[in-house]
């Protein structure tokens, strides 16, 4: 299967379920499942709901989720983040996502976001540009790390992690005196999709879990981005971090990456 758009509509409804879901809870309970990481009877109600509907839809095709699991053996697969930003949703904070992704084998192909309470819904299919609503979306054109408005994916809480923590401080302190702004939004879903909306100028995001990155990665590439990993090669599944530029500011972020790592 190669006509991927033909999978749009179904993931348009399943954002359509989602983002129902995730408005009508007026209540809800959280529950620790890691070290100060959370998961919120929400993030399971979307995530079953979504899958019954993949379930329904698409059978031969694997669903593999950030609450539930799943594993892809090869070929087309659905990766699915159903509440991307958990502590900002717990605490009332927008800003959090529902992402979507069909990869085909290591890349991205079809991808939805909605951001509920930001009343925007983002779509891409490879090789057919990069949406909001029905706005085309491009990245922006700044080429200038002073105009530069750059996101940082959340800091690591496990304590393995801390020679990525001791970058993020680094790309911090480097970015912070260079950039026009830095900031740390919370959702890896909302930083891709602002790139490719040319509302930020690049994110980078020191991990690569296929459910919260996917989606966004293929907004970016469709929008006239570039998304790398850390060597500064191609983006895929199997990448070690997300890093997702629009053209003007890569060389600039990669060696500031190179001089933290």
């Amino acid at each position: 299967m190669n006509d991927y758009a033909q999978l749009l509509p179904i993931a348009r409804a399943a954002m359509s379920t989602a983002r129902e879901i995730v408005l009508s809870r007026g209540s809800f309970s959280v529950a620790a499942k890691g070290d100060r990481d959370m998961v919120t009877d929400v993030d399971l109600a979307v995530e079953d709901a979504v899958r019954g509907l993949l379930g329904k839809e698409t059978p031969e095709i694997p669903v593999v989720g950030e609450e539930r699991g799943g594993r892809a053996a090869g070929g087309l697969w659905w990766t699915l983040d159903p509440v991307d930003g958990t502590a900002n949703f717990a605490r009332g904070i927008p800003l959090c996502a529902v992402s979507l992704a069909l990869v085909d084998g290591s890349r991205s192909v079809l991808a939805a976001i909605s951001a509920p309470f930001l009343d925007v819904e983002y779509s891409a299919v490879d090789g057919h540009g990069a949406w909001a609503g029905e706005q085309r979306l491009r990245c922006s054109e700044v080429t200038d790390i002073a105009d530069a408005v750059i996101s940082l994916g959340d800091f690591a809480l496990e304590e393995h992690e801390s020679d990525r923590n001791r970058v993020r401080l680094g790309l911090l302190r480097d970015l912070g005196a260079r950039a026009q702004r830095v900031r740390m939004i919370g959702t890896s879903a909302i930083d891709l999709a602002w790139v490719a909306h040319g509302k930020l100028d690049g994110t980078i995001n020191l991990s690569n879990h296929p459910w919260d990155t996917m989606a966004g990665v293929l907004l970016v590439r469709e929008a006239g981005g570039v998304v790398l990993d850390e060597d500064g090669t191609g983006h895929s599944a199997d990448s070690a971090v997300t890093i997702a530029l629009s053209p003007g500011v890569r060389d600039e972020i990669m060696a500031t990456l190179r001089r933290n790592s």
